[in-house]
This record gives C-alpha cells, sequence and structure tokens, in this order.
C-alpha cells in the first residue's frame, strides 16, 4: 500500500521564497562533487570566460530543487511521511550557467504519483528561473516513499 494519494498528480506550487546564489556556496558544493574547474574557483577565471562570478557545477541545481521538493513533502495535505522518502533519481536541463549573485525561484509541479511494487513513486519538476522570470533549469527529481510493510 502507498502512502501517497494519486490526486497529487497536477498538482503545483507557485515560486517559493528566492534564493541568493552564494560564491562561497558554490565554491564548497565544487569541493564536494569533486569539481575543479576553475570557473568554479576563480572568479578571474570566470569572468575571463565571459561570466559575471564563478559558475556552479551542473548538479549544484539539486540544491534548488531539494527545497523546492519539500514544499510537497511538508504540505499536510499530501500526507508523506518523510522518514519513509527516498530519493531514486535527478535529472536537469539547463537554459545557462547558474553563478554567484543569482536570485532564484522555482515553482514546482508534481507530474506522476504511481505505485510500484508497494511504494510511491513520485515525480516533480522544478522549474528554476531568475526572479525576473527567465529560465535557468528544469529539474525533475523522482522521489520514492516507502510503503508500510
Amino acid at each position: 500500500m502507498t502512502a501517497v494519494d494519486g490526486g497529487l498528480t497536477g498538482r503545483t506550487y507557485p515560486p517559493g521564497e528566492p534564493f541568493v546564489v552564494g560564491r562561497e556556496q558554490i565554491r564548497a558544493f565544487a569541493v564536494a562533487v569533486g569539481a575543479d574547474h576553475p570557473w568554479h574557483h576563480d572568479v578571474a577565471a570566470a569572468r575571463g570566460a565571459g561570466y559575471a562570478d564563478v559558475v556552479a557545477p551542473p548538479t549544484f541545481a539539486v540544491v534548488l530543487a531539494q527545497r523546492s521538493d519539500a514544499r510537497l513533502i511538508t504540505d499536510p495535505a499530501a500526507d508523506i511521511d518523510y522518514s519513509r522518502v527516498v530519493h531514486g533519481e535527478q535529472r536537469f536541463t539547463h537554459h545557462r550557467p547558474i553563478v554567484a549573485g543569482d536570485e532564484l525561484v522555482a515553482s514546482l509541479h508534481v507530474d506522476a504519483v504511481r505505485s510500484a511494487g508497494g511504494h510511491a513513486m513520485v515525480t516533480t519538476r522544478s522549474e528554476i528561473t531568475t526572479v525576473g522570470g527567465h529560465p535557468v533549469c528544469t529539474a525533475v527529481s523522482l522521489i520514492v516513499v516507502r510503503g508500510e510493510s
């Protein structure tokens, strides 16, 4: 038995609070994932390549995607037990790089809820944009809500 109502499919959440991307956040993330390209660490190198500041590794978008997914997971109407949630899959389609100084928001879309092996498989899509509405990244996540034994 799954603990997630299929009626959540199609639910949307408007853009959340703005997230200001910090230079040190990018550097720390790059170190954590082993991204050693100078654009992730050195402002002069990034600016020399035409960027306004250091450039986030592509997977940095997971920071915003997971903040966005949290709105569904913590929504009392969704009735999701966080202790049963496992991150199953993540995909990104970048429309442009994320750079330090960006002020970003994400709207969340619940694209699918299906049952598999007694678990709920929830596919969400976060449309990450600048606060001005310019597309930055589309992040698709699959979260697994483990069924009860």
